[in-house]
């Protein structure tokens, strides 16, 4: 099977996924998307579930917002082109404290599954782990931010060598990337995505394209 028909019955599988039972469904992911560039989100928050795609609310905003700062594309131009996961792909709920609650680890390694089936499809040259939980799961790390956003890190994931640049959640609720060192840090992460090779090759020719950017089999 051809990358995007093994991603599509990889969903399927996806979507009929009942396995955590204090997740709150429905399952959360992207369109088939084959690209070189994987961006690894925490999980879905309570109103993805309704718009049916990743990163759909405040925290997505804000996103993209940087991703247009730094790249010059658009919400829908990244949409097209960045097959867009995360550790867990349903929303796992409220915290007893507020906010919503992290997925815990049984839940990330029940869904690791279909992350790694992605990753062996995609053969992603660039992996964008998005938020400390998605960081500690990518690359390993649980110290601060400041340790590992703006820098690119050469990895192996899942069976797959990749760099690996790190961002931090764009959450409202979070001010590490509003103040410094964090605010420089990000800037600093950002155009090593935006100039990255893959990141650049998933993005070519998507002004000439009818049907967003060009499907680059891996």
């Amino acid at each position: 099977m051809d990358p995007r028909t093994r991603l599509t019955v990889l969903h399927r599988r996806l979507d009929a996924c009942k396995a955590c039972p204090a997740m709150i469904g429905p399952v959360v992911h992207g369109p088939p998307i084959v690209t070189p560039v994987l961006l690894v989100g925490q999980a879905p928050g309570p109103r993805e579930g309704s718009f049916g795609r990743p990163f759909a609310w405040t925290a997505g905003k804000t996103l993209f917002r940087w991703f247009e700062a730094a790249a010059g594309v658009s919400e829908a131009e990244f949409r097209d082109c960045v097959y867009m996961s995360a550790v867990a792909r349903c929303f796992p709920g409220k915290a007893n404290g507020g906010g919503d609650r992290k997925p815990d680890q049984d839940e990330m390694a029940r869904c690791r599954q279909f992350l790694a089936g992605e990753v062996d499809i995609l053969q992603p040259r660039l992996i964008i782990p998005v938020g400390g939980v998605a960081i500690e799961q990518v690359l390993g790390h649980k110290g601060p931010l400041v340790e590992v956003i703006g820098e690119a890190r050469q990895i192996r994931w899942h069976g797959v060598d990749a760099d690996a640049i790190c961002l931090p959640h764009p959450s409202g609720a979070s001010t590490w990337h509003r103040v410094e060192p964090g605010r420089s840090l990000l800037a600093r992460a950002l155009g090593l995505i935006a100039r990255h090779p893959a990141f650049v090759a998933a993005f070519a020719g998507r002004e000439a394209s009818q049907t967003g950017c060009p499907e680059r089999h891996p």
